[in-house]
């Protein structure tokens, strides 16, 4: 049986963007939601929040969200949890390369609200198959 996903730490600069992802996952995803403006916060709230899934936003100020991901990684405790990010940069081969770092899935910006719950938990059944 597949556990249960209910903890998302998002990690995104634009103000407004964090703010729709955050209440649609909330509201309509159900789920707990710790938001990070940047790749430097992500590492300290995950020691804190103890997430089940990370969504990175790809261009942060700081530390990016690949070398956020490169660092979630190289630390024991994260490098099991599955980590997606979240970009306006959607071309194959870019998409391919996210993969290839260690991402399960990339969704692209604009995101439908209505619809990111439903692709969170979509990606994440498919990790525990």
């Amino acid at each position: 049986m597949i556990r249960p996903l209910s903890k998302i730490l998002l990690a995104e600069d634009d103000p407004d963007i964090q703010e729709v992802a955050a209440l649609a996952l909330e509201a309509i995803g159900g789920f707990t939601v710790e938001t990070c403006d940047s790749g430097t916060e992500v590492v300290e709230a995950a020691r804190r929040f103890r997430p089940d899934f990370i969504i990175l936003d790809v261009m942060m100020p700081g530390m990016d969200g690949p070398t956020t991901l490169k660092s979630l990684r190289g630390t024991v405790e994260f490098k099991t949890i599955p980590v997606i990010f979240l970009t306006a940069k959607a071309m194959k081969n870019e998409i391919e390369d996210f993969i290839g770092m260690g991402a399960l899935d990339v969704i692209t910006k604009p995101f439908d609200p209505e619809t990111l719950s439903d692709q969170i938990l979509a990606i994440w059944n498919k990790h525990h198959e």
